[in-house]
């Protein structure tokens, strides 16, 4: 048994038994990989054989039994109820088979185990938000090794699909509505999530990981990446959530256009709005933009931005806002403005000091 599914495997590429990447299928890379690369493969298997014996069968008839000279047709039966019952029973015995083990793992799919991790996920064009019991949002899926994770899945627009390969996961995301998946992983590392379901015109850009963590490494990276706030300069931590929020699926940093303006240089200057009016670009603006965006529609962009209220605390608003200033020669002269120079903070320490004297 091992020769022979070594030698399938190094004709077809399809070392299925160790859980590797194969010829049609990624490596393993969770509890439920195996019994889905199991059902798929019989019934590729299945399919080959009754390909290869129907096809030769016809050829062989073919060849035997083709027209010849001289040769006169013979009697055939034209009834065989042996043979219509062989043929009926052993297909429906298959696809019985068949439906019972896709059935089985389609169950095993849907309904997360009861002691399962919660993590929340939004889904809007074009980017994946990962939101943590704690209220950590993150880009990316940070999960731990060997332990059961339950994703609660919602979307801001159209409808997406969460897919994993290396899992063998995919569930639509519908706007509207919470649809429920899981998963447990095997093997730590980073794997490529796509979205499914055709979405726009960033659909091919919205890409994230599942990056898995050894055990206890997830508390500890959960731990420290969830006061970022605290730890980070205003302007270092919005460029932070820039990346985490999806900014950057729609503005740029370099002056080019995409879906929304720009961000460079976008601060303490007047912006046109779509009914003709004119607005300075200062902190009240962008906070607004944030959290109704469909009230400042700047000239020339379609009014896709969704809301972000709710979604983003206020220390994460005005994080965001000091990073879109230090972009801009306007938001640098404030900033050099308000930090008091070195030449100026002395003098009130000889003050102090000769009060004290």
């Amino acid at each position: 048994m091992s020769m022979l599914t070594d030698l399938l495997a190094s004709l077809f590429g399809m070392a299925l038994l160790n859980g590797e990447k194969t010829f049609w299928l990624p490596e393993q890379a969770s509890t439920a990989a195996k019994n889905v690369d199991w059902i798929f493969m019989f019934i590729y298997w299945l399919s080959t054989f009754f390909f290869v014996l129907i096809v030769g069968l016809t050829i062989l008839f073919v060849i035997r039994y083709r027209a010849r000279p001289g040769h006169k047709e013979q009697p055939s039966p034209s009834h065989s109820t042996l043979l219509e019952v062989t043929w009926s029973v052993i297909p429906s015995i298959l696809l019985f088979f068949i439906f019972y083990y896709g059935y089985k793992g389609f169950m095993d799919l849907v309904v997360p185990p009861s002691n399962s991790y919660e993590i929340g996920v939004t889904a809007q064009r074009w980017s994946w938000n990962f939101t943590y019991p704690d209220g950590y949002v993150s880009e990316n899926l940070h999960v731990p090794v060997d332990r059961p994770i339950r994703l609660v899945m919602t979307s801001e627009d159209v409808i997406h699909s969460f897919f994993v390969p290396a899992f063998r996961v995919k569930r639509d995301i519908v706007p509207g509505r919470y649809n429920v998946t899981w998963f447990e992983a095997t093997k730590p590392g980073s794997y490529q999530i796509f979205c499914a379901e055709y979405c726009g015109t960033g659909h091919s850009d919205m890409l994230a990981q599942v990056i898995v963590h050894d055990t206890g490494e997830f508390d500890r990276w959960l731990e420290e990446s969830s006061g970022f706030l605290d730890k980070l300069a205003p302007a270092e931590a919005g460029e932070l959530l820039y990346k985490q929020r999806g900014c950057k699926q729609c503005h740029t940093l370099d002056g080019t256009i995409k879906i929304g303006p720009s961000f460079k240089d976008s601060y303490g200057i007047d912006h046109v709005l779509t009914d003709g009016s004119t607005v300075l670009a200062e902190e009240n603006y962008y906070r607004q933009s944030m959290l109704d965006p469909q009230s400042q529609i700047v000239a020339g962009f379609d009014p896709v931005m969704p809301t972000y209220k709710g979604r983003l605390k206020d220390k994460e608003v005005t994080a965001i806002i000091a990073f879109i200033k230090s972009l801009s020669p306007y938001g640098a002269v404030e900033a050099e403005t308000e930090t008091p120079t070195e030449s100026e903070a002395q003098p009130e320490t000889d003050s102090a000091t000769d009060d004290l004297d």
